[in-house]
C-alpha cells in the first residue's frame, strides 16, 4: 500500500507543469523518475553541427537518439587514435598519469607538425576537471572531427588547438546516473571529485594534486594565448544556456588589465554574436546570492585557486565557461562547439594584440597586492537578466516555502543588484623571498609553477625580515585534503639568517611575482601557509616547570621595573589573564632565553 500511494504521488508530481515533461518510468524508484524543472523549447541553428548516425565518424554523442550520451574513457581514447591514426592534422600526447594509472591526454590539432610555428596563436581548452560537466570533450571530438574531415581545417591555417578532453580521468570513471541530480544530462555522468577525493579546481596554486601539475607542465611547455576551462553550473534557472567570464571582467580588480580589455572589447563582442547566431543565449557568469531569485547576483569569488583567478595572476588569459545545468545536453554541447569554433577565429584575427596585451600585463610589478576576495555586502550596480517564470509553494518535506521554477522563459527582463567581491587584505610586495633547502615540496611547487628562482650552491647568510606569525588558527575542519591555518597578522624581525647549500631565492621581479606573493605571504588565503603546508611553526619544543619559573619570574620583575610595570598594566587591564597562574608565568616564560625561538616563526624569509 505504501509504495502504490508514494508512486501515485510520484506520477502526480511528474504531471504537474513545473516538472520535466520525459514520460515516467511505472514503478521505477523516485529518483528514477523525472523531478528536474521543465527546461524551455529550444531549436537552435546549431542543430545542423549535427551528424547523421550513418556517419562512420559520428561521435557517441551525436548517435544517441535523445543526444545525451558521453563515451566513456576507454571509448573516447579509441575514437580519438583512430582520428589520430586517419588525419596528419591530428595527433595525441599524453603529459600524465592519474593516481589510478590512466593517461592524462592532449589532443592536439595543427598544421605545423609536432612544432608549433610561433607565430600562430595557441587555444588551449580543457573539458572534464569536473567529469560530470562533460560538454566540453563531446564538443571538441564534433569539432576536432569536423576540422580533419568536414571543410573546417582552414581553423588551423592561423592558430593551433590543444584539447583535453577528460582532465580529471579517474573521477569520469567513476560513472553512474547518480553524480549531479542537479544536471540535465548526460545520461552517465563521472564524478566531481579526484581518485583521491580532491577538488582540481581549487589546486590552481597550490599544486597538490598530479593532475594539475601536469596540466601546469602542459601550460609551460606550449604557453597557451587563450585557456579556456569548461564547467557546467548549477543554482537558478534563467534562459542564458552558455554563460561564461574571467578575472578583470568589465574593469573589476584585475591583475591584467590589458587581457581584461581585449577581452572585453574584443573577445566578448565575437563570441556572444556567433553564440546568438546559431541560437544561443550567451551571458555573463553570475550566481544567485540567495535562494531568492530577485535578490541579486554574485561573481561567484575570485580566488586564484580557480582557473580565472590563476590565469588573472599569472598574466593567461583564461575564460572559465559554466553551461547552464537545467538546459538540454544536446544545446549545451553545441553551444560549446560554437563558442570554441568562435574562439579559433577571434585569436586567428586578432591574436597579434592579445599576445600584445600580455606583454604588457607581463611586465607589471604593482607595489601593492589585493588579496583574500570575500563578497562585498554592498551592490556595485543593477544589471537586466533574462529571468525564467517561478512560482513559490509549501512544501510538505522541508516545512517551508521552496521554489518552483517553470521552464518558461519571462518576457519582461528582470532588473537585479549585483554584488562584487572586494579584497579584505592588501599585501606589500618585497624584492624577493628566502625558501629554506629543507623545504624541498615549496620549491618544487614554485618550480611546478614555472617561478624563477635562485638556488645557493653554499650556505649564506642575509639580512632580511622573518615573520612571527600572530595568533595562528587551525580550521575547525579539513578542506581539500588540508587543515587551513589563519592568522591574525604577522610581526616582521629583522635578523641575520643562515639559509643553507640548495635554499632559494625567488624574487618578486618577474612576470609570475604576484603568484610568489599569493603563494608565500603567510596572510594570504591561498598561500601554501594558509593551506596548512607549515604546520611545523606552529609546535612549539621544550617548557618550563613552575616550580623553576616562578622564582625566575619573581627575579626578572626585581632585576627590572620596567618589566614588572609592563606586568601589573596587563594584571589591570585583563583580569581572565590576572586569574590565571598558567598564564602569568607563560607571560614572563616567552621573555626569557629559554623559549623555543622558532615557535610561531615562518621559515620564508622577506627580503625588502
Amino acid at each position: 500500500m505504501r509504495n502504490a500511494l508514494i508512486i501515485a504521488a510520484l506520477a502526480a508530481l511528474v504531471s504537474s507543469p513545473a516538472m520535466s515533461q520525459s514520460p515516467s518510468v511505472p514503478n521505477a524508484a523516485p529518483w528514477d523518475q523525472p523531478f528536474l524543472p521543465p527546461a524551455p523549447e529550444w531549436d537552435g541553428a546549431s542543430r545542423a553541427l549535427l551528424r547523421d548516425a550513418s556517419d562512420p565518424w559520428v561521435t557517441a554523442f551525436e548517435a544517441d537518439a535523445e543526444h545525451d550520451e558521453s563515451p566513456n574513457y576507454a571509448d573516447t581514447r579509441a575514437w580519438f587514435d583512430r582520428l589520430d591514426a586517419a588525419s596528419d592534422l591530428i595527433r595525441i600526447e599524453q603529459f600524465g598519469i592519474s593516481p589510478e594509472g590512466r593517461p592524462i591526454y592532449a589532443v592536439i590539432a595543427s598544421k605545423d607538425g609536432a612544432a608549433f610555428d610561433p607565430s600562430k596563436p595557441v587555444l588551449l581548452a580543457q573539458a572534464g576537471i569536473h567529469p560530470g560537466e562533460i560538454d566540453g570533450k563531446d564538443a571538441g571530438m564534433m569539432l576536432l572531427r569536423d576540422i580533419a574531415f568536414n571543410g573546417k581545417d582552414e581553423l588551423l591555417d592561423r592558430v593551433n588547438l590543444i584539447l583535453i578532453p577528460i582532465l580529471s580521468v579517474d573521477g569520469h570513471e567513476r560513472a553512474s546516473a547518480y553524480s549531479r541530480p542537479n544536471q540535465r544530462g548526460p545520461r552517465i555522468q563521472g564524478w566531481r571529485n579526484t581518485a583521491t577525493n580532491q577538488n582540481l579546481n581549487r589546486d590552481y596554486l597550490k599544486l597538490d594534486q598530479v593532475e594539475m601539475r601536469a596540466v601546469r607542465g602542459l601550460v609551460l611547455k606550449y604557453r597557451p594565448d587563450l585557456y579556456v576551462d569548461i564547467h557546467v553550473t548549477d543554482g537558478m534557472d534563467y534562459q542564458y544556456d552558455v554563460t561564461y567570464g574571467y578575472n578583470g571582467e568589465n574593469g573589476v580588480w584585475s591583475r591584467s588589465p590589458a587581457i581584461a580589455g581585449w577581452l572585453d572589447a574584443v573577445f566578448k563582442p565575437a563570441i556572444n554574436a556567433a553564440l546568438e547566431a546559431e541560437g544561443h543565449i550567451p551571458g555573463e557568469l553570475v550566481f544567485g546570492v540567495d535562494a531568492d531569485p530577485r535578490a541579486g547576483l554574485s561573481d561567484g569569488g575570485l580566488g586564484e585557486r580557480f582557473s580565472n583567478g590563476w590565469g588573472s595572476a599569472a598574466h593567461v588569459p583564461t575564460i572559465l565557461i559554466e553551461n547552464h545545468s537545467l538546459k538540454p545536453y544536446e544545446q549545451r554541447v553545441l553551444g560549446t562547439y560554437v563558442f570554441l569554433e568562435a574562439a579559433l577565429r577571434r585569436l586567428a584575427a586578432d591574436g597579434p594584440a592579445l599576445r600584445a596585451a600580455i606583454a604588457a600585463d607581463s611586465t607589471l610589478r604593482p607595489a601593492e597586492i589585493p588579496a583574500n576576495f570575500a563578497p562585498d555586502p554592498t551592490p556595485a550596480y543593477t544589471r537586466t537578466f533574462k529571468g525564467i517564470r517561478y512560482e513559490m509553494y509549501d512544501s510538505p518535506a522541508s516545512g517551508r516555502q521552496e521554489i518552483r521554477w517553470l521552464g518558461v522563459a519571462d518576457p519582461e527582463p528582470w532588473t537585479l543588484s549585483f554584488y562584487g567581491s572586494r579584497p579584505t587584505l592588501t599585501l606589500h610586495r618585497p624584492e624577493a623571498y628566502w625558501v629554506p633547502s629543507y623545504r624541498t615540496d615549496i620549491i618544487e611547487r614554485l618550480r611546478l609553477h614555472g617561478v624563477r628562482m635562485e638556488t645557493l650552491e653554499a650556505a649564506r647568510t642575509v639580512n632580511l625580515d622573518m615573520l612571527r606569525l600572530v595568533e595562528p588558527k587551525l580550521a575547525t575542519r579539513a578542506n581539500e585534503g588540508h587543515v587551513p591555518v589563519t592568522v591574525s597578522g604577522v610581526t616582521p624581525e629583522r635578523r641575520d639568517w643562515t639559509f643553507p647549500a640548495g635554499s632559494v631565492r625567488v624574487p618578486t621581479d618577474q612576470p609570475l611575482g604576484d603568484i610568489v606573493v599569493l603563494l608565500l605571504e603567510p596572510q594570504s588565503s591561498e598561500s601554501f601557509f594558509a593551506w596548512g603546508l607549515f604546520p611545523e611553526v606552529l609546535s612549539r619544543v621544550e617548557y618550563i616547570e613552575g616550580y623553576a619559573i616562578a622564582p625566575l619570574a619573581e627575579a626578572m620583575m626585581a632585576a627590572d621595573p620596567a618589566l614588572k610595570a609592563e606586568f601589573e598594566a596587563k594584571l589591570a587591564a585583563d583580569a581572565a589573564f590576572a586569574a590565571d597562574g598558567d598564564a602569568r608565568l607563560q607571560w614572563f616564560y616567552e621573555r626569557t632565553p629559554f623559549y623555543d625561538d622558532h615557535f610561531r616563526l615562518y621559515p620564508v624569509g622577506r627580503e625588502n
